[in-house]
């Protein structure tokens, strides 16, 4: 099992530097390399060129230019330019498939905030001054950083990375482990249905608030953009207000995080079974097609109204929460399965009458053919859970 570990570093001023310094020369390898594809696929020809090619040039690269490049891991470059095969392949891929390709871009030294290195102890080493009482990491070019490690590392570190987040820098581990012991059995299920007014609530009548992080720190991001667009192009205090809106996004992305972290906690801890609605999540969030008329002008679409349900969707961070939902319940063994949404605010829970006019208000359930009146999320929550067990039950052993 792949676990990651993600840890803030201590450079100091020169390390931050050799740091940024870093990501520059892979920035520039990364455009290089781009435009030599590029190039090669508009000659008359349109020959190809792959990674094995471009990785072949390394060794005269480092040896023609040994102040940017020959400095640093031979592997990392090496994982760069496999970073950029990757990004080609998915754009063939998507291109083939009719998906929206999005062509691999040239990327500026603001934007390039990452450097892989493909293996432990090859121009980086993990923890490589085991006798020192502060942990520390060994890369090629930079020298020993200290790490805030606030966790104990558990398993074979197989790949190292370095990542930029404003002015912070971290390190990343990709550790080789055994799976956990499994959680002791709970002896209980629960089906939970997602929402913007309550972020969840399960089957049994509970609820878990939505905190709504983007929503409180709105204002505060509203007021830096302002002041962002009256800052001149390239001065100082445009960088330093570009600097503090990032700062709020982190925030509100690390609030969004830890919330998603602790609800998934307490589902896995308490339940074996979870169920949940399989949300197409990109699909809810389209925006809504124009409505051309015949005097060449279009119709109200309700596109304003849309966009506000956009954002609270995105706020509440469904996504997010069942990724992180799957991998704990994978670490703990238990058992998350998810079901298709269709009419499950809909079902009556007591007789199996589906209507639209079940729920003709949001937070109310009422059954016009029985009369069985509920809080209308939890009775989607309690369709899910019957849904799962359905499924898996009727799953092949």
């Amino acid at each position: 099992m792949i676990h990651a570990y993600k840890f803030l570093t201590r450079p100091t001023v020169g390390q931050s530097q050799a740091l940024a310094e870093m990501l520059r020369d892979h920035c520039s390898l990364y455009n290089a390399a781009l435009q030599e594809r590029r190039d090669a696929w508009q000659h008359p020809s349109h020959a190809t060129i792959r990674y094995v090619q471009q990785s072949a040039q390394l060794k005269e690269i480092r040896a023609h230019d040994p102040e940017q490049q020959g400095r640093w891991s031979f592997s990392s470059q090496q994982a760069t330019l496999r970073r950029l095969d990757r990004a080609l392949t998915d754009f063939f891929r998507r291109a083939r498939s009719g998906e929206k390709p999005g062509y691999p871009r040239f990327r500026s030294a603001a934007r390039f905030d990452s450097v892989e290195f493909p293996k432990d102890g090859d121009g980086c080493r993990w923890n490589s001054t085991p006798h020192d009482s502060v942990t520390r990491v060994r890369l090629q070019g930079v020298g020993h950083i200290r790490v805030h490690q606030h966790r104990r590392v558990v398993g074979l570190v197989k790949t190292v990375s370095v990542k930029r987040e404003g002015r912070r820098w971290y390190i990343i581990l990709a550790v080789d482990r055994e799976a956990p012991e499994p959680l002791p059995k709970a002896g209980s299920m629960v089906g939970i249905d997602l929402g913007i007014t309550n972020f969840l609530a399960d089957s049994h009548g509970g609820f878990v608030s939505n905190p709504k992080h983007g929503r409180k720190a709105a204002a505060k991001i509203a007021a830096a953009q302002q002041a962002l667009s009256r800052c001149k192009r390239g001065s100082h205090r445009r960088r330093k207000a570009v600097e503090k809106i990032a700062k709020l996004h982190r925030k509100v992305r690390r609030q969004r995080l830890d919330h998603a972290h602790k609800t998934a906690n307490d589902l896995v801890r308490d339940y074996d079974v979870i169920a949940h609605e399989d949300l197409k999540i990109c699909r809810m969030m389209r925006s809504p097609a124009p409505r051309p008329t015949e005097d060449g002008s279009y119709a109200p679409n309700g596109a304003s109204v849309k966009a506000g349900l956009n954002r609270s969707i995105a706020d509440a961070g469904w996504g997010v929460f069942l990724a992180i939902l799957n991998a704990k319940a994978e670490c703990a063994g238990r058992e998350v399965i998810a079901v298709g949404p269709r009419n499950t605010s809909r079902r009556c829970p007591a007789c199996g009458h589906t209507a639209k006019e079940n729920r003709l208000i949001q937070p109310t359930f009422c059954c016009v053919a029985c009369g069985h009146q509920a809080q209308a999320d939890t009775v989607g929550a309690l369709n899910v859970l019957r849904a799962g067990l359905a499924r898996r039950e009727a799953q092949p052993a």
